[in-house]
């Protein structure tokens, strides 16, 4: 097998909560705490999971908006966490971002001409203005969006429409690696699946890796071949689409309601609330809502650990004896 694109080692992101008159650190937000995942090229990984879990503070981890905490990000065999501002130059060029609101991620004062001139210049990618306009031209008619529109801003476009120029803006500097961020959870159900068709067929067409972060399962069935499910900055399972769809391992999967139709209905509820990231819970850290928590779960902090036909589970239910009479409580 060929190397990952892609290797995120025991990511850890710590944000500092500060208060007082001096602006002294009271305490520290684990939004996200020891993930590790490989994505592949030309593969789609949808990082799931619920508000707050830490799966957007990832995506922005690996796209060096902030330095982490701890942790190795390793883009084709070389980090990229410690990179010099002149090796970051390079690595942002491989990696670009479509930002969940296709509204406020387009600078509105900008014709859609210079909103993709810009990438393509700042990464040397036309030798010329006549190369430069020939590029520009090409990638309207890649998103599916008449070449005369180039002359518009931002504002006089749809949602969609928007949200294909800022695939057009991430394609033009030719990226290996595109971190979508909730790319369509703000836009109308029909304009969604027209969205998700065209990154996968631009998917097909360049061989490009997506990250795909999203909440909405029945868009990550879809599209995905693989799915990381997350918990308070942790991912608790990682499994082929078909299998995390068909029969989840984790607790915590299995309480998410399954989208697709005939597939397996599983009846956990979960009770209470999300704990605080500022002080996550000892051991597991789904143990506080889960209906199957034994002792082990409080004191112990389980590891992402492979089952069967590469479904990884981060459970200690899952270490236990089919025929295992422990207590549940």
């Amino acid at each position: 097998m060929s190397a990952p694109l892609l290797q995120v080692n025991d990511l850890k992101k710590h944000f500092p909560i500060r208060g007082g008159l001096f602006g002294r650190q009271s305490g520290q937000v684990h939004a996200v705490d020891g993930v590790s995942f490989e994505i592949a090229r030309g593969e789609t990984l949808s990082l799931v999971g619920e508000s707050g879990c830490g799966k957007s503070t990832v995506g922005r981890a690996i796209l060096r908006f902030f330095d982490i905490t701890a942790g190795q990000i390793v883009l084709d065999g070389q980090r990229i966490d410690d990179l010099s501002p002149g090796g970051l130059h390079e690595m942002r060029r491989r990696v670009q971002v479509v930002f969940q609101d296709p509204f406020s991620s387009l600078n509105p004062r900008m014709r859609v001409r210079d909103i993709l001139a810009e990438p393509i210049n700042n990464f040397g990618l036309a030798n010329s203005v006549a190369a430069c306009d020939a590029r520009i031209a090409e990638l309207m008619d890649i998103v599916r969006l008449p070449r005369d529109a180039v002359n518009r801003r931002p504002h006089e476009f749809s949602g969609g429409q928007r949200q294909r120029i800022g695939i057009a803006r991430a394609l033009a500097a030719k990226p290996e690696l595109i971190v979508c961020d909730e790319a369509v959870s703000a836009l109308d159900v029909s304009v969604k699946a027209q969205i998700v068709n065209l990154l996968q067929d631009l998917q097909q067409e360049f061989g490009l890796a997506l990250l795909f972060i999203s909440h909405d399962l029945a868009i990550v069935e879809h599209m995905t071949h693989r799915v990381a499910v997350m918990y308070l900055g942790k991912i608790v399972e990682v499994a082929p689409r078909r299998q995390i769809f068909a029969s989840p391992r984790h607790p915590y999967t299995k309480a998410v309601p399954v989208p697709m139709p005939g597939a397996a209905k599983h009846h956990i509820i979960l009770k209470g609330d999300v704990p605080s990231p500022v002080n996550p819970p000892k051991g597991c850290r789904f143990h506080t809502r889960c209906p199957f928590v034994f002792d082990r779960c409080r004191h112990e902090e389980p590891v992402l650990r492979l089952t069967t036909d590469d479904q990884w589970v981060a459970c200690h239910l899952d270490e236990l004896p089919q025929d295992s009479s422990i207590a549940l409580s």
